[in-house]
């Protein structure tokens, strides 16, 4: 989830001082490897859920969660773009974060409306942590433990057989990328923990730098992003190299830069944690440093089912939202609005476990909705794009 950058320089550490062990606490999961963190802000005792997030340039809270906890907000100038997203913000100044072990004081959060992720996800998404916290700190996550240590910015000695990336740092990192399809190409990309996908490309970049096969035609799909719901293209590309990490038939997505996110022609997109998820990972963001070492998760399969419709958690209930004609969802009768009771023998109403159900390309599933009060069943057979 991508953020306007502004420029840092690396810290020199006079001295030689050690980086300190300081914390360490748990995450979760979601689809695409989005990382949950759970933290208490200020005095309140309800433990709040955020994203993090390399691309946010700052930390930000979920409007109805300021709200909920009537946190004094201030009407600014300050404009903040994301994907879909260009509007100015109001600030909630000087909150103060608490992990266990660990209080984040004087940290200046911008107000949007997460109403979109939470429905995506199906539990309340409160807020966006991002460089705010991971600049103050180095960090180190885990994928195969689910668990994130916190040291003090220092001098520290990275894993064996692990490989260190030397990001250009705007706030958000960048990294190089080398990208064959038709063609090969090398290009700055964002390196974004926020975004639940592979890797993603503005059409601008995708169009000058005529990376992708002719002969494969992009297929119309839906993402999300902070501006809410968005119509993307989904294809796959050849390779991608990252570092000295290889990866073969990446899925892709490729969208329309309204607001020009990605500065283009600077930056052709971003790398989401889908891929970043294969890796234990250590942010230094002082030393303008990323270390990265494949984990157990290395070569799991990529995703490559389509259905064409989107769902979302409202309200206790899970609904299906867009519906692209000529796909399997609309050849299986979905339409917009449907709820969905069960998948298969699942009936637990979790939206992530539907989601995981649905990744089975050229495989019958059966699906039980309502609609208009009635109780219908449906077979979809999601293809795959690759």
């Amino acid at each position: 989830m991508i953020v306007l950058p502004v420029f840092m320089q690396a810290q020199q550490f006079i001295g030689n001082p050690s980086a300190n062990f300081i914390t360490q606490f748990g995450f979760k999961q979601y689809s695409g490897g989005v990382i949950i963190v759970q933290a208490t802000i200020n005095n309140i005792a309800d433990t709040l859920n955020f994203i993090l997030d390399t691309g946010s340039g700052g930390m930000s809270l979920d409007s109805t969660t300021c709200q909920k906890y009537n946190l004094p907000q201030r009407i600014t100038d300050t404009v903040i773009t994301g994907l879909g997203l260009e509007h100015k913000v109001s600030f909630a100044f000087n909150q103060t974060l608490h992990f266990p072990g660990l209080m984040v004081t004087n940290v200046n959060c911008h107000i949007n409306n997460y109403d979109v992720l939470t429905s995506v996800y199906g539990e309340k998404i409160d807020g966006i942590i991002g460089y705010s916290f991971l600049s103050r700190y180095i960090v180190k996550i885990n994928a195969d433990s689910n668990i994130i240590q916190v040291f003090s910015n220092g001098n520290i000695k990275y894993p064996n057989n692990s490989h260190t990336l030397h990001p250009a740092f705007t706030k958000l990192p960048i990294i190089g990328l080398k990208v064959t399809d038709r063609v090969t190409t090398s290009s700055s990309f964002f390196f974004d923990t926020g975004a639940g996908l592979c890797f993603l490309m503005s059409e601008k970049f995708a169009k000058d730098s005529n990376i992708l096969l002719a002969k494969r035609t992009p297929i119309i799909t839906q993402g999300e992003g902070m501006g809410g719901r968005l119509q993307m293209k989904l294809t796959v590309v050849k390779k991608i190299k990252l570092g000295k990490y290889v990866f073969k038939n990446v899925p892709t997505y490729i969208f329309d830069d309204e607001y020009n996110v990605t500065d283009y022609p600077f930056i052709g997109g971003l790398l989401g944690n889908d891929i970043l998820r294969r890796f234990n990972i250590i942010l230094n963001y002082a030393q303008q440093e990323i270390n990265i070492k494949p984990n157990s998760h290395y070569f799991d399969a990529f995703d490559y089912a389509y259905t064409g419709m989107s769902m979302y958690y409202i309200d206790g209930k899970i609904y299906v939202g867009d519906v692209v004609a000529g796909s399997p969802a609309y050849k299986a009768g979905f339409v917009a609005d449907d709820i969905i009771v069960g998948i298969g023998n699942n009936f637990t109403n979790n939206i992530m476990q539907y989601k995981t159900m649905l990744q089975s390309a050229n495989t019958a599933i059966k699906v039980l909705i309502t609609r208009n009060g009635k109780l219908e069943s449906l077979v979809i057979k999601p293809i795959g794009i690759f």
